[in-house]
């Protein structure tokens, strides 16, 4: 629990301190051998930001942790927000509305 929160911590930062610099960052590819060898997590989920950036949600395979990562196009990653828990949600297919 304490690896967790101590994670949480460290990353959650909101996102103007990107612009900041003071978001954690390095090399996607590096960024991705980190989040997979430490905590087992793997992209699951991805779009497209209006800044050109790649939105990446990794989470290991029971959920037990998950990380929000923005990948620009040179190649640079940082880490967006990270917790536990993490749950898939169905979506629901909607009719037209009357």
């Amino acid at each position: 629990m304490w690896k967790a929160l101590a994670l949480v911590t460290a990353i959650a930062l909101p996102l103007p301190a990107m612009a900041a610099g003071n978001m954690a960052c390095s090399q996607r590819d590096d960024v991705l051998a980190q989040l997979g060898n430490k905590y087992k997590e793997a992209p699951s989920a991805v779009g497209l930001a209006n800044n050109g950036g790649l939105i990446e949600v990794l989470t290991s395979d029971d959920g037990a942790t998950w990380t929000i990562i923005v990948s620009m196009p040179n190649g640079t990653s940082c880490l967006l927000a990270a917790g536990e828990n993490w749950q898939p949600v169905e979506r629901i297919a909607q009719g037209p509305s009357i």
